[in-house]
């Protein structure tokens, strides 16, 4: 099996920083500025000096000037929370080349973005149905990701997923808000074609105060489908059967259907501050990941 990722991307991508516009609230140490007053190398303010207070760290210059003692205070560096919420429905395995296959190396991406940057990454992939011994290890695996040096297996894991079965978006994103704890980031990689919708679930990832990104992957049949005459359509997850004539004013129809689906969409996340991303999975990789998610804002 080819590479998720290519080495020469690789290089690149690691030059890059995830953009966070909350500061972090995890506990371990990082690289991410945060509220908590501690050590590092960054200055925050000034303080009264108080019996028992680290000499060390008194401002000299300032007690010459004011003849008073001030401590000097710095901003703590701690990592931020990175959770990819990856779809692996049965719908996601379409196209040429599949959703599936450029949602993982979307994920892959920005997964070693944020290791390279001593970010901690969760990984929850749904449905959580049944799957194989070797899956269910990879899953385990991806739930918690931290270091530099885990990129090589992290990448491993991803590239075991396989997708199939069915899901109900809006709860399985529920139910990811309910497991996450503090903030950070959420990047959320779907084709967001499920009937039940996605509102409740994008909305409760927003009120747990994740900074949410979507990233919608569709494939190049289903933007500009190709066939024509009578046609047996058969849903990939439940299996339900429809039977249609597709000629050019359905295909017309069809095509103001989805815009009009992925502009609700687009328009949904705005009104919430979510960036909001819609990209084939026939486009070309690299120019998604180092132009296009860098000028929204996900990375610099």
């Amino acid at each position: 099996m080819a590479p998720l990722l290519t080495p020469r991307l690789l290089l690149a991508l690691e030059r890059l920083e995830l953009m966070a516009a909350r500061r972090a609230h995890g506990t371990a140490r990082g690289e991410r500025s945060s509220r908590a007053r501690g050590q590092s190398v960054e200055f925050a303010d000034y303080r009264n000096y108080v019996h028992g207070d680290d000499f060390r760290h008194i401002d000299w210059n300032l007690y010459g000037r004011l003849e008073k003692l001030f401590l000097k205070l710095y901003e703590e560096e701690r990592e931020l929370p990175v959770r990819l919420f990856l779809d692996a429905s049965e719908s996601m395995s379409f196209g040429q080349p599949s959703k599936f296959d450029f949602a993982r190396q979307v994920a892959a991406a920005i997964g070693h973005v944020a290791l390279c940057g001593f970010d901690r990454v969760e990984v929850a992939v749904f449905p959580q149905g049944e799957t194989g011994p070797a899956e269910r290890a990879a899953r385990a695996h991806l739930r918690r990701v931290r270091g530099r040096k885990s990129a090589t297996p992290f990448f491993a894991n991803l590239a075991a997923l396989q997708p199939g079965g069915a899901v109900n978006l809006n709860a399985a994103l529920q139910r990811a808000a309910l497991e996450s704890r503090g903030t950070g980031l959420a990047v959320v990689l779907s084709d967001f074609l499920d009937p039940s919708g996605y509102e409740s679930g994008l909305g409760a990832l927003v009120a747990r105060g994740l900074q949410v990104v979507v990233i919608q992957v569709l494939a190049p049949e289903e933007i500009a489908p190709d066939f024509f005459g009578d046609l047996r359509l058969v849903d990939s997850e439940t299996g339900a059967i429809q039977e249609v004539t597709f000629g050019k004013y359905r295909l017309k129809a069809y095509g103001a259907a989805l815009a009009g689906f992925v502009s609700g969409l687009r328009e949904f996340c705005t009104r919430r501050g979510i960036r909001f991303f819609s990209v084939s999975s026939g486009a070309p990789l690299e120019p998604f990941l180092l132009k296009d998610l860098r000028q929204g804002e996900v990375w610099r």
